[in-house]
This record gives structure tokens, sequence and C-alpha cells, in this order.
């Protein structure tokens, strides 16, 4: 039987877990560690499943046709590996867009209903009640109207929030008002969630001259990619009271540093990168489903459009 190599730059025990979820999801299927493969086995080596590999181990397999990610976003991949790659299959999973729009859901009544405030009141023992503001009353700006914008974005409408979005490409979305120009969003929202992935086009998309475009007063939640928000100009917005409060779950290096100004500062919520943890089980359910059809089919399922960058 084929192999199908699994290749990655995780700590031991996280590796053994992944084998475990994956083998389990495709018992039929001769999947390998890398290093356990004979050169004469990764000659024969078409698929590999991949978080987070050396380009130098892929390089390794001289036949590889195409490459299936564990994780949703891979502008380490596309970046590490280049446009010369194999096609690169990144998950899609249902499951990580529902735990998404959890998140987004409950982090933006954490801030619609003054949370910061209370905490910060508490810290001073002072009893500060606040006027209630209904959720009608409170618009939310969606960038990245991709699989999580559209899973986030009912969860907001049906809790009475008012959607508008903005994506790179036109989308149309029940219950929200897509907005063609960036600026239009920004100024409209009370609390701005950005969810749009980590190109060449994204990268500081949130920087002063954007942050300045927000509505006084208005928060951000960051569950993208901490590259998108310019920390800096992020730290000058909040300083000035220009911004309100800012929901940090994704950053420039991960684990933030000890030194960051971030952990301290009265406006941040600093989160551990946790607000769409991958299932193991859903995706290595999706991972099998696809090899399953190319193995069945020959079809090479739709790949990373490196133009785009995802």
């Amino acid at each position: 039987m084929t192999p199908i190599a699994f290749v990655n730059r995780l700590p031991p025990t996280d590796e053994a877990i992944w084998l475990e979820a994956l083998a389990a999801a495709m018992p039929e299927l001769a999947l390998r560690r890398l290093g356990d493969l004979t050169e004469t086995e990764r000659a024969l080596v078409e698929i590999a499943i991949v978080a987070n590999p050396d380009p130098a181990d892929l390089g390794r397999l001289p036949n590889l046709k195409w490459v299936h990610s564990t994780w949703a976003g891979v502008e380490r991949l596309v970046s590490e590996l280049g446009a010369a790659a194999p096609p690169i299959i990144r998950l899609v999973d249902p499951e990580l867009a529902r735990t998404m729009a959890e998140a987004v859901l409950a982090w933006t009544y954490y801030l619609s209903r003054d949370m910061p405030a209370y905490a910060h009141a508490q810290r001073e023992r002072r009893w500060a009640p606040r006027a209630y503001r209904h959720t009608q009353e409170t618009t939310v700006g969606l960038l990245g109207l991709g699989a999580l914008g559209a899973a986030a974005a009912p969860r907001l409408g049906d809790a009475g929030f008012k959607v508008t979005g903005w994506s790179r490409t036109p989308k149309e979305l029940p219950g929200v008002t897509f907005q063609a120009d960036l600026a239009d969003v920004l100024a409209q929202a009370d609390i701005v969630v950005c969810l749009t992935p980590l190109t060449a086009q994204t990268r500081g998309l949130l920087n002063a001259e954007r942050l300045a475009q927000m509505k006084p007063g208005a928060a951000l939640i960051n569950f993208a990619r901490g590259p998108i928000v310019v920390t800096d100009d992020l730290l000058a917005a909040l300083d000035a009271g220009r911004l309100s409060h800012a929901v940090l779950d994704v950053f420039d290096t991960e684990p933030l540093p000890a030194s960051s100004p971030l952990w301290d500062h009265p406006a941040v919520t600093v989160l551990p990168h946790i607000s769409a943890v991958t299932d193991r089980r859903t995706a290595s359910l999706i991972v099998a489903d696809n090899i399953r059809r190319y193995l069945d089919h020959g079809v090479i399922p739709q790949a990373v459009d490196f133009g785009r960058g995802y």
C-alpha cells in the first residue's frame, strides 16, 4: 500500500496525539511518520499530511503531488514553501467555524455589556453600575466573510446585533450589510471583529490610518492573526482614548513575550490563542475523507490560491 507521510515540527507528545487521531480516522491507509519511511518508501509518497513542516523534510518526498494541512491558517506554509510547492489543501472544518462563532459572540457580549469597565471598577473597589445597551443599538463589523465570518454572522444577528462586513471579494450573507469600502465598516461599527486571513495584502491592514477611521470609542477583537494589526498603532489609539478596548487572541510573536506592554495595558484583554482551537478528531475525519476521495477518483481537493495567499 502506498504510504501517506505525516510531516511536522510538533513536540513529540503532540505528534503522537495527532498520529493517533489521524490513524483512527483512516485505519485502512498506511499513515507513517516521515522519519519512519525508508528512502524507497519516500519515493512512493504522493500525499503528505502536514503540521508546520520543515520545507527540507517535504523535499525528501520527490514524487509528492499534494499536501493537506491540519490547520485552517496556511500563511506559514505559503510563505515557507513558495509558489513552486505542490498544491496545499487547508483545513476547512465546520467545528472550528462553530467554535469561532461561539467565541465571537461571547467576546462581543463581553464588550457590549461593558465587562472591561466592571473589571476595572472591581479592582478599584468601586460600585459603578452602567446603563444597559441593547444589542440592537450595537453594530458589529466583521472583517473577513469566509467560513469563519459566515459562521459568526448569524450568531450575532440572532442575538440582535446589527452586522456589517467587509472582505476582499464581495459576499452576500443573510443579515449582513456588505461594504466594499473598509473605511465604511470601520466608521460604522461599535465593535470590529477581525477574522480575515493573513496575506501580503492584509499584513498591517489595521494601521494608524485605519484605526483612526474607526468610530470614536469603538472596540476591536482580533481573532485572525497578530500581524494584521500594527501593535504600536493600536496602543497609541488606546492610549489616546480613540478606541475603548481591544480583545486580542493572536500576536506577532506567540506565546506573547512577558516584556510586551499588552499584558499590563488597562484597555487590552490578552487571550492565549484559544478562540477556535482545532479539534483533532473532526479535523482528522475531514483530512481522511479528502484523501479517500483522491484515492478513489484522482481529484485533488480545492487548493490554496497562492495569488490570494489562502
